[in-house]
């Protein structure tokens, strides 16, 4: 597996080494020897969860407190332009931000740690996306960031109107928020 930097140094893509034949292609999605060589993280992911997104979604920034969550995120169907804010306080990156493109037909799973938020927008129909867990969800430790925030100046590539939760939509400014030490 292929370690690829972004521009926050914590938050890497994982490009596995596919297997391709006349029947089509096969790989490896999760090791975890391999991802704790790749990521220097040894943890144990105990949640999966699946989305499923029209074009023009934008899900996040979410973020838990309290108990914060690392995020393996794939893309099984369509593509995402992913996002990853560092909220650590303490941190001299802290309000920036890296993006990527995740897509299904170039597989490729991005590793983002506790501390930082989460976001992506659905560049394509039908997206599915797939997040490993390091921490189980826990709805009141929650927290979410208005996805167009000026402070934090997303250049997200939407085309039309955002699709938007109400939670999304109605979401806190990053100078109003509750961040990481």
């Amino acid at each position: 597996m292929k370690v690829l930097p972004t521009d926050l140094p914590e938050v890497v893509l994982l490009e596995p080494k596919i297997y391709e034949d006349r029947r089509g292609i096969t790989y490896e999605s999760f090791n975890q020897r391999t991802f704790r060589e790749g990521t220097g993280t040894d943890l144990s992911f105990v949640q999966e969860n699946r989305s499923r997104s029209v074009r023009n979604t934008i899900r996040g920034i979410h973020y838990q407190l309290g108990r914060p969550q690392g995020k393996l995120i794939g893309v099984l169907s369509g593509e995402i332009y992913d996002i990853a804010v560092d909220f650590r306080r303490s941190s001299p990156r802290f309000g920036k931000w890296t993006a990527f493109n995740l897509a299904a037909s170039t597989p490729r799973y991005a590793w983002i740690p506790a501390g930082f938020g989460h976001a992506f927008l659905a560049v394509t129909e039908g997206v599915e996306v797939v997040y490993k867990m390091s921490e189980f969800w826990a709805p009141e430790l929650e927290r979410v960031i208005r996805w167009n925030d000026s402070d934090l100046g997303i250049r997200w590539p939407l085309r039309g109107e955002p699709v938007l939760s109400k939670r999304d939509a109605d979401a806190v400014r990053f100078k109003e928020a509750e961040v990481f030490a």
